[in-house]
């Protein structure tokens, strides 16, 4: 079974969804049941690290970067032999390749 290792980007990714959830849309119920289904989403890769979508499927681009879906956001993640690194955590409505590739010109997208 792998291991997570959750990247201090993807800790402040979650503070600021819960924070969000909260403060802006006052409903604090919620944004402890969105967060509590991320992180067991993001928990799940340790028995099937490889369960997500490699993102290089929706980018002109090498990455070993897979994502999983859990709602409206995205767990950006790697995996090797023995963890899963959790890159970022996004709102999938932003444009996450931008985030995720800031020093890239343009991002090629496939067609689907």
């Amino acid at each position: 079974m792998h291991k997570i290792k959750v990247n201090p980007m993807a800790t402040e990714d979650l503070i600021e969804i819960k924070d969000y959830i909260q403060k802006e849309l006052d409903n604090p119920t919620a944004a402890v049941n969105v967060i509590n289904k991320i992180i067991a989403k993001y928990e799940g890769l340790k028995q099937f690290p490889l369960m997500g979508v490699e993102l290089s499927t929706k980018i002109n681009a090498q990455t070993d970067f897979r994502y999983v879906v859990s709602g409206s956001y995205l767990v950006i993640y790697r995996a090797d032999h023995e963890f899963v690194y959790i890159y970022r955590i996004l709102y999938a409505g932003r444009d996450y390749l931008k985030i995720l590739f800031p020093n890239e010109v343009s991002v090629d997208f496939q067609e689907e």
